[in-house]
């Protein structure tokens, strides 16, 4: 059959032009949606698509292309043709991505961003869909054509905007474009309307037939009906849940009666004093100016780097211009040198030209130069063939260092990713030795050396070596309250967990030496705290962070020694941290409102903090020293090393793999740079020779004394060459002198630089202690102040008490006279007299408690009484619900069931008709219990032979069954289009053939739908139609980073199956 005319769509006058395809049309100038005749031997009279089909594509840096399109579909049928690279599969990917699929979806990346073309910022994708006849969606705004514009940025966030046909915008919601697709029933993530290359290969090779099943009910919507009718029932009992809940209304009418007995107990406590003074603020900016001076001095150091930056900018920037000017002056010499050469072989072949020409002045040279035309003629077809086989071995030699370059980078990768699986490893394995370790001696928790420091402690102790005996480690001297805060109080004291504490100098001094010997020089020894030793714990009710729902750190622990209680409040102010489980319940406490009273930041049960503006994540996953559980935590740091183990072993396995492929890829390369050097040889040995062959002519047409004149001109020449060769070679040698100074200078300023940069690293260091020092002081200067405004207020306090007793006293006298003018003596003391007027007040309150305040127990009965209506209201109109819904999903799931058995008994029916297009038989059997879907094929007579599993058919085969099976399913689900890619990848020819008349025939009788086939094959063997397009990619262009080759072996693999 004749191959038609191909015609290209992109204008090639463009300065950076997009990528072109050539469509392929048998009328291209008809309107396709007039058109009538078949391209079967089917009479199909149905008319073209109307709504929803694609009528044309355009990508702008999307994946490995600068610009694709735009691409102009047809109607009806469109072949997507080209080599492997040249953007077949990109349209794919565009229309899935562009009609607001996942990245996921097209198992080309896992984020929009992936697909923005390197270097680029963003991509853009163009659609346009059909909007036309009765069925259009807002014909009178968006016109003929809906254009579905998408922006795809960088940092992987992606915008619409959707156009009429005009090219206004309508709208830039994606709800509108949610609306249109419904509309059209256009469902991207569906592999009947959308089947990829990968997916495809994954159900051709798939061996599950659950798999199978799954890809049968997604491809029929059934397993979104499936999926939504088990979000109905979950949402039922949910609402069963809640009716349940809101019976337990009864349970708040039982507690009415103890509401009724029960007293508002309190009062909101007293106003905190302020947390600071004019003492502390001065003592702080002392603090903060020696901070400020170490900064200053690093600012300093900065700055004089940041000015001499430009400097070395110009200097590098010299380097280059002189390393670039060097550079041209050696290409200029060496092509002098060249040129010189050249005129030394023509003149060289001039002489013995001449020298011959004397010799053989008088002979006949007629067979001579027959025999040399003959000899031309035959190198120059040898010279093309081995051109040829040079381009051959060229592009395979690029394929190979491709595939070399890309497995480096990936074995890098997974080098990478193994070396930081060890460290962990390694970590986790050091934690689960000390974890065993602790189930012996829980003290080992704290470090190995921590049980022999203690007992060195002890023995020191009863030495008389300490004033007072060192307490710690202070994690081992607390309990917690409640274990799900473990790790919520670990991020929180971090290091001072490990710490001790001394009652003075003298004692850390004699805890220092201690620690030397147990603690190797360089390594970490636990912080040392210096403070006076006291019985009695601080009291800080008044400046301690309250919440009614949220314990403090303090609060959140028991602790059983003051020492150690004082030590965590000086250092760390625990007394201010609140603990709450939740993320976002702290969030919303700490910055949605206004932190509690002297609440200076919190910790959630993961470990992170949260202050009123930050927050900061944790660094840990679980506690070292504070949990309880040892056995699960070794339990689950075993299963965490088995799996690292596990994965370190599958990095191995796969670095073994790549290692194997670079090393074959890298033996074809150096096979085909060998084979190209020779033909390179062989090209050249076969130019001289022509070259030489076509110098020599004959004797009787050559003027010797012309041929001399010219050698004497060349002679000229070449000394004319040779002077301008010297020039040129002295201008060369000044230019690297030049080139060497400049680098000298560079290395000498970039010397300076990272000399200064030397000098800021220990002041980096400095500046961090004394940040450390400006915390360590503020705490300290806060401690001594609040205990002398403790003892102040203690003090007046007691004076004010003092006053008070004695107007009291002269009230009660006073008082005394009016009712006796004399003092009169009793037998009971003062202090039986208070005893009774106790007892008698304490009857008062009790009988107070018992009945409490009247008003208060009428508001809380009606507040009761109200909401005991409301959810008794709720209850009822959710039964009525409940019981609805449940009839109205027997009949629904009733319906659904049937329509599962009609779509299944026509998929049958359609899977054996295809079949037995090629004389095939099989069956499909559907499990819908088991979820399962058995397919088997028998080629040839049926009848006569058993079936057989998919599986042991051939590739071809195979194929062809499947395309079989994904036919069965278009005419049984509806969408305006259907897109496969490269569906006959694995067929033979009889097969491809066939699959092909099936699909055409298919398409002529559903006209009123778009197909859209990607293949790497040719298609110039099909039917002459209107109804037919192709469209053919051009080749991928140099420096794409897509192979458009298979690995070695794969293709061979596949043929053989």
């Amino acid at each position: 059959m004749a191959k038609r005319k191909e015609e290209n769509f992109c204008s090639p006058e463009n300065a950076k032009r997009p990528r072109q395809e050539e469509v392929e049309d048998s009328d291209k100038d008809g309107d396709e949606d007039e058109c009538t005749d078949t391209f079967t031997n089917g009479t199909s009279t149905l008319t073209a698509a109307e709504v929803g089909i694609i009528e044309s594509i355009q990508l702008k840096n999307f994946m490995c292309h600068s610009m694709l399109g735009p691409f102009k579909f047809g109607s009806n049928v469109n072949f997507v043709v080209g080599n492997n690279g040249s953007g077949k599969s990109a349209v794919l990917t565009a229309l899935i991505v562009g009609l607001g699929g996942k990245a996921i979806a097209t198992n080309r990346g896992s984020s929009l961003k992936g697909f923005v073309k390197d270097g680029q910022n963003s991509a853009d994708i163009s659609i346009t869909l059909r909007n036309r006849g009765d069925d259009a969606y807002r014909g009178n705004v968006y016109g003929n054509s809906i254009v579905v514009q998408q922006h795809i940025s960088m940092d992987g966030s992606r915008s619409y905007k959707l156009k009429s046909e005009t090219g206004t915008v309508v709208s830039t919601r994606k709800e509108e474009l949610i609306a249109i697709l419904d509309h059209f029933n256009i469902q991207v993530d569906n592999p009947v309307s959308v089947l990829t290359q990968e997916m495809s290969k994954q159900f051709l090779q798939s061996k599950n037939e659950g798999d199978k099943y799954k890809f049968f009910m997604k491809a029929t919507q059934l397993e979104q009906m499936k999926e939504d009718y088990s979000y109905i029932m979950e949402t039922k009992e949910r609402t069963k849940e809640q009716i349940s809940q809101g019976e337990e209304v009864n349970e708040i009418e039982k507690q009415l009666n103890a509401i009724r007995d029960n007293i508002k107990i309190g009062e909101d406590r007293a106003a905190r004093l302020e947390r600071k003074m004019e003492e502390q603020q001065v003592r702080l900016n002392e603090a903060e100016n020696k901070y400020k001076d170490i900064q200053d001095k690093l600012e300093k150091i900065s700055e004089e780097t940041n000015a001499r930056a430009p400097e070395c900018m110009a200097l590098k920037a010299d380097v280059t211009a002189k390393k670039r000017a060097y550079h041209e002056a050696e290409i200029v010499y060496n092509r002098s040198l060249d040129e010189y050469r050249a005129l030394k072989k023509d003149d060289e072949q001039l002489c013995k030209r001449i020298e011959e020409l004397k010799k053989s002045a008088d002979q006949s040279l007629e067979p001579e130069r027959l025999e040399r035309q003959r000899k031309i003629s035959w190198l120059k077809d040898r010279v093309k063939s081995l051109q040829d086989q040079e381009i051959s071995v060229n592009q395979e030699m690029e394929q190979f260092q491709q595939a070399i370059e890309k497995d480096k980078e990936e074995y890098t990768r997974i080098r990478r990713e193994e070396l930081d699986v060890k460290h962990t490893l390694s970590y986790n394995q050091r934690q689960l030795k000390e974890l065993k370790d602790s189930k012996t001696d829980r003290l080992k928790r704290f470090g190995p050396h921590v049980p022999a420091l203690l007992e060195a402690i002890d023995d020191a102790y009863r030495r008389g070596h300490f004033t007072y005996k060192p307490v710690g480690p202070l994690g081992a001297c607390i309990h917690l309250r409640d274990p799900e805060l473990a790790l919520a109080i670990e991020s929180c004291l971090k290091g001072l967990l490990q710490a001790y504490c001394c009652h003075n100098h003298s004692d850390e001094r004699v805890l220092q030496a201690l620690m030397r010997k147990f603690y190797l020089p360089g390594t970490s020894r636990p912080q040392i705290i210096v403070s006076e030793f006291r019985n009695d714990m601080y009291d800080v009710r008044h400046r301690a962070a309250y919440h009614p729902e949220f314990p403090t750190v303090l609060t959140a622990l028991e602790i059983n020694n003051a020492v150690v209680a004082n030590s965590l409040i000086d250092m760390r102010g625990i007394e201010t941290v609140l603990l709450i489980k939740s993320n976002s319940v702290a969030r919303a406490v700490m910055q949605s409102q206004k932190p509690p009273k002297n609440c200076r930041e919190a910790f959630t049960a993961d470990g992170d903090q949260v202050f009123a503006g930050r927050y900061y994540s944790s660094e840990y996953t679980r506690p070292k020293f504070l949990s309880r559980d040892v056995d699960s935590e070794i339990s689950e740091l075993e299963d965490e090393v088995e799996n690292k183990k596990a994965q370190i072993l599958n990095f191995q396995q796969h670095l073994s793999a790549l290692e194997k492929d670079i090393k074959r890829n890298e033996e074809f390369l150096r096979r085909y740079q060998l084979r190209h050097k020779e033909l390179k040889m062989k090209i050249r040995k076969s130019i001289s020779e022509i070259q030489e062959l076509e110098n020599i002519e004959e004797h009787q047409s050559v003027d010797i004394a012309t041929l001399e004149d010219e050698a004497q001109e060349n002679k000229m020449k070449m000394k004319m060459v040779e002077k301008s060769m010297e020039q040129q070679k002295e201008n060369m040698e000044y230019l690297k002198s030049l080139k060497v100074e400049a680098e000298n200078k560079y290395d000498a300023i970039k010397l300076k630089v990272n000399q200064l940069a030397e000098l800021a690293d220990p002041l980096k260091d400095e500046l961090d202690i004394a940040d450390s020092e400006v915390d360590t002081q503020k705490r300290g200067k806060r401690h001594y102040e609040e205990k002398q405004k403790e003892h102040l207020n203690t003090l007046n306090k007691k004076k004010r008490e003092l006053d008070m007793k004695e107007k009291e006293l002269e009230e009660k006298m006073s008082q005394a006279r009016q009712i006796c003018p004399e003092r009169i003596e009793v037998k009971k003391s003062a202090s039986i007299l208070d005893k009774e007027i106790n007892r008698l007040r304490q009857k008062i309150q009790a009988e107070h408690a018992s009945h409490g305040d009247r008003e208060e127990i009428m508001r809380q009965y009606q507040e009761a009484k109200e909401t005991y209506l409301d959810l008794d209201t709720k209850v009822k109109t959710l039964k009525r619900f409940i019981k609805l819904l449940e009839e109205i999903m027997t009949h629904r799931f009733k319906t659904y069931q049937q329509f599962r058995r009609c779509l299944t008994l026509r998929c049958k029916l359609y899977f054996d008709n295809l079949l037995s297009q090629r004389a095939y038989c099989g069956k499909m059997n559907f499990d819908h219990k088991n979820e399962t879907l058995t397919i088997s094929v028998q080629p040839g007579e049926g009848n006569r032979a058993a079936f057989n599993d998919m599986r042991a058919l051939s590739g071809g085969e195979r194929s062809f069954s499947t395309v079989c099976f994904i036919l069965s399913l278009w005419s049984i689900a509806e969408s305006p289009f259907r897109c496969l890619d490269e569906f006959d990848v694995y067929m033979d020819m009889v097969n491809r053939r066939i699959a092909m008349d099936m699909i055409l025939k298919m398409a002529d009788s559903q006209r009123f739908r778009q197909f859209i086939l990607l293949t790497p094959q040719s298609m110039s063997s099909l039917p002459s139609s209107k109804l037919i397009r192709i469209l053919r990619m051009s080749d991928p262009e140099r420096g794409q980073m897509i192979l458009p080759f298979r690995p070695v072996g794969q293709e061979e693999e596949e043929n053989g199956s």
